[in-house]
């Protein structure tokens, strides 16, 4: 899935993506986290899940014999631009920092600072399932990480890592494990992550009164 995100906007002249293409940008060494071993059967599985969650899927394409794949993420959650970039490397890397997040989506969109990502993030986990969650900052930390739940709420930071764990041993089986665990909710949050939650939920609404204060200026400025 973010592979198919990354290339639309990356490399929109070579987008949909044929399965071989597809294999290679699931398999690339850059930008991604963990690095994955995927064959063309385990690829063509995980778009077949994909399809059944209407998410992804063969594309309408008249001028190639061979067929090729893109995502549906617009039609399904109607993403703002800043949203798309955030969820695609949140989908690519795993757990990040807003800090890492702002370098990593240069590509896909340029935010102006750690306030628009932070407000980027909101407004993914405001959704309704939420598609994304902070986790409780490490100790010694000065950032928390937040990580994608396109694939449900498998049980926080420890889960993660068991997944990882099993991406490295058996890529293919995690890859489906991930489309095909479901957007399940039952979100407890510790002390630590409910407090990271409420500073991106400040820096949001900080975000939203820079730009009325910025509105209202322009608007005086009718009248001078």
């Amino acid at each position: 899935m973010g592979a198919l995100v990354e290339k639309e906007i990356t490399t929109p002249e070579y987008y949909p993506l044929s399965l071989h293409a597809l294999v290679n940008a699931c398999n690339q060494k850059s930008n991604r986290e963990p690095v994955m071993n995927l064959s063309e059967d385990g690829v063509t599985q995980a778009m077949r899940r994909l399809s059944d969650m209407e998410l992804a899927g063969a594309a309408n394409t008249t001028d190639s014999r061979v067929r090729k794949y893109e995502h549906r993420l617009q039609e399904v959650f109607n993403f703002t631009r800043p949203e798309t970039a955030v969820l695609c490397v949140l989908l690519l890397r795993g757990a990040q920092t807003p800090g890492e997040l702002r370098g990593r989506t240069e590509r896909m969109y340029p935010f102006d600072d750690l306030s628009d990502v932070q407000a980027a993030l909101q407004k993914l986990m405001s959704r309704e399932p939420a598609l994304a969650k902070v986790l409780p900052r490490q100790p010694g930390t000065k950032e928390s990480r937040y990580v994608h739940l396109m694939s449900g709420d498998g049980g926080g930071p420890a889960a993660d890592e068991a997944r990882t764990g099993d991406a490295g041993r058996n890529p293919e089986a995690a890859a489906l494990a991930d489309v095909s665990d479901g957007r399940a909710g039952g979100r407890c949050m510790g002390d630590g992550e409910r407090i990271a939650r409420l500073e991106s939920e400040v820096a949001a609404l900080r975000q939203e009164v820079a730009e009325l204060k910025q509105q209202l200026a322009q608007f005086r400025k009718q009248f001078e």
